[in-house]
């Protein structure tokens, strides 16, 4: 039975750029990974192996460097679309473009008041320590026409140590699980929101104050939600981004409920009034959902994990 080339794509995946921008004595870093998919007429490489429509990677490895002087960073969204353009409009056989971006964060380090007999302590406005707090992601996908953008984070890493419970479930002969009335909720927050804009005619973003908003209100919504469920925190999170984000459509969220279990101090005397926890990191309930403004068709791939 014969056979015929289904989708494909290439390019070079986990590009490592770190640009520097001086400003004066002031340095600023912007820390990306970025990776590169391109696809359109490559029916022949595949078939006989002819290279005549193939870009090779080490070019877009190239291309991310160069254009990361050329073009700056101001935000991964803009470095992501700038590429995703010049891939479809310079390259007649790609048709579609597809760039994924990391970012890692960086805060200033904040010196110490006193004088220093090496370096005025005041002065030093180039020195940093990465954050340890959440990875900033990206999507582009550019088909000559439209765009894609989907931006999110995860590996936020979050915390109520009360007002939370969990009871009035369902119970069968293999339930073992005590009702809570007073629970920690933790969890690591994965997501993704897609934005409305989708044309060049349209107004850009701005990607850099969208991000930080969308990140303060899933991080207010998880904090002001007293919790019946990791589900109904889940959906205030969504809900709070939608409704305060008119750039925003559609989000969804990856959350795994990282159980604390109380420790039995009773063999030794002890009594564990809802203070020492033992922090389980598997198995883990595994909280996954889309929250959309009304009217509005889901896009984001719901396969944001593996299980």
């Amino acid at each position: 039975m014969p056979t015929i080339l289904g989708q494909n794509q290439y390019g070079k995946a986990e590009n490592r750029v770190v640009k520097i921008t001086r400003d004066g004595d002031t340095h600023h870093i912007k820390d990306l990974n970025v990776s590169v998919a391109l696809s359109g007429d490559m029916d022949d490489v595949h078939y006989s192996g002819s290279n005549a429509n193939v870009l090779p990677t080490d070019t877009t490895k190239n291309t991310v460097y160069a254009f990361a002087k050329e073009y700056g960073i101001e935000s991964a969204e803009q470095f992501g679309i700038h590429l995703a353009r010049h891939f479809v409009t310079s390259q007649e056989p790609i048709k579609r473009a597809r760039i994924r971006i990391e970012e890692y964060a960086w805060d200033r380090i904040a010196t110490s008041d006193n004088n220093s007999k090496f370096i005025g302590s005041d002065e030093v406005n180039h020195s940093f320590v990465r954050k340890g707090q959440e990875l900033r992601t990206t999507q582009i996908t550019f088909d000559g026409e439209n765009w894609e953008v989907l931006s999110g984070l995860k590996d936020l890493t979050v915390m109520n140590s009360t007002n939370s419970e969990f009871w009035g479930y369902v119970k069968d002969r293999y339930t073992t699980l005590k009702e809570a009335y007073d629970r920690i909720l933790c969890t690591d927050v994965a997501s993704v929101w897609r934005y409305n804009w989708t044309s060049d005619d349209d107004r850009m973003p701005n990607w850099e104050k969208s991000y930080a908003q969308a990140k303060k209100h899933i991080l207010q919504a998880f904090a002001e939600t007293y919790s019946l469920s990791l589900q109904q925190t889940l959906y205030q999170m969504g809900s709070r981004v939608i409704n305060s984000r008119s750039e925003i459509d559609e989000i969804r969220f990856s959350l795994p409920n990282n159980h604390h279990f109380l420790v039995d101090l009773e063999p030794f005397g002890l009594k564990n009034d809802n203070e020492v926890y033992f922090a389980a990191d598997r198995p883990y309930g595994l909280i996954e959902a889309t929250i959309l403004r009304d009217g509005v068709e889901p896009k984001i791939p719901v396969d944001m994990t593996n299980l």
